[in-house]
């Protein structure tokens, strides 16, 4: 789990990386569950909020920067 302190220290291409980086496990997650071999379905979502997470305070510095 990212912490949003943790994301908030990065700049937008740190942050650009991270989302990346979670989209590729959110992915493995997901072919994971397809195949049966994931035991804790839990980790889905809590990859998913992660990006979420992520794509916020990306916004928010982009949107900041544009200012």
């Amino acid at each position: 789990m990212t912490k949003a302190s943790d994301l908030r220290a990065k700049d937008v291409a740190g942050l650009e990386k991270e989302v990346t980086d979670l989209l590729k496990a959110h992915f493995g997650l997901r072919m994971q569950k397809g195949t049966q071999q994931l035991n804790n379905t839990s980790q889905l979502g809590k990859t998913r909020r992660d990006i979420a997470r992520a794509k916020t305070i990306l916004a928010e510095k982009k949107k900041g920067a544009a200012k």
